[in-house]
């Protein structure tokens, strides 16, 4: 079983139903998708909300492995993004080498906000967090206490690592940044960070096709007659 976890904010509840939908479309083998809802996590998230978090799950993504009792391998994503390609092609770069893997980009933001007016961060490994490999069991500092506390470089910039020859690198494919990176035809995810086109003000950005064809796929019924 491939285990995804998404982060969820409910300003934008569709893009975590488009992104599931697109996973499971897509997958040649049985998935588990968690969504990361607060809602649910209030006996083990406590951490109040930093006036710098962009979304509800900016720190919680690091109880991932702590979610998975620190056993196997898990898979994390931000929710403003598509999946075109099949998971079980991400899952097969699982390294044993590596605490966690992910796309190491060289993001450098040029906005001082993004989408709703959200500031944007400006900071070394930036994104890197958005799509995580994590090997649960070598990510046992992730306890609870240390994600409700420490500061949030600490945690986005993997400084919970012994050192940084435990983050293995994934293929850009698999965390493509619209409007960033140039138009990728095999981009396997497609990432919309600085909004998607589920607002207004980022409609008709790159790869809204693609995500208006993952929409209607998750709103489908075939009707009889």
């Amino acid at each position: 079983m491939i285990r995804v976890f998404i982060g969820y904010d409910a300003r934008e509840a569709v893009s975590f139903s488009v992104l599931s939908h697109s996973i499971h479309r897509h997958a040649s083998q049985p998935v588990s998708i968690t969504p990361l809802m607060l809602s649910q996590l209030q006996d083990v998230f406590t951490r109040p909300r930093d006036p710098l978090q962009s979304t509800d799950f900016s720190f919680s993504r690091f109880l991932t492995p702590y979610l998975c009792d620190y056993q196997g391998w898990a898979i994390f994503t931000d929710c403003d993004m598509i999946v075109l390609d099949d998971i079980a092609k991400l899952w097969a770069l699982r390294d044993d080498r590596y605490a966690v893997m992910c796309v190491k980009h060289e993001h450098n933001a040029r906005e001082t906000t993004k989408f709703l007016n959200q500031p944007q961060s400006k900071y070394q490994k930036k994104n890197w967090s958005s799509v995580m490999l994590f090997n649960c069991a070598r990510c046992q500092t992730l306890t609870p206490e240390y994600v409700n506390s420490a500061s949030g470089l600490e945690l986005h910039q993997f400084k919970w690592l012994e050192d940084e020859g435990l983050i293995g690198e994934l293929p850009q494919r698999w965390n493509h940044l619209v409007g960033y990176h140039e138009p990728m035809p095999d981009a396997a995810l497609v990432h919309y960070t600085l909004g998607g086109p589920y607002f207004r003000d980022y409609h008709g950005c790159e790869y809204t096709s693609e995500w208006e064809h993952e929409l209607a796929q998750t709103l489908r019924v075939d009707q009889r007659g």
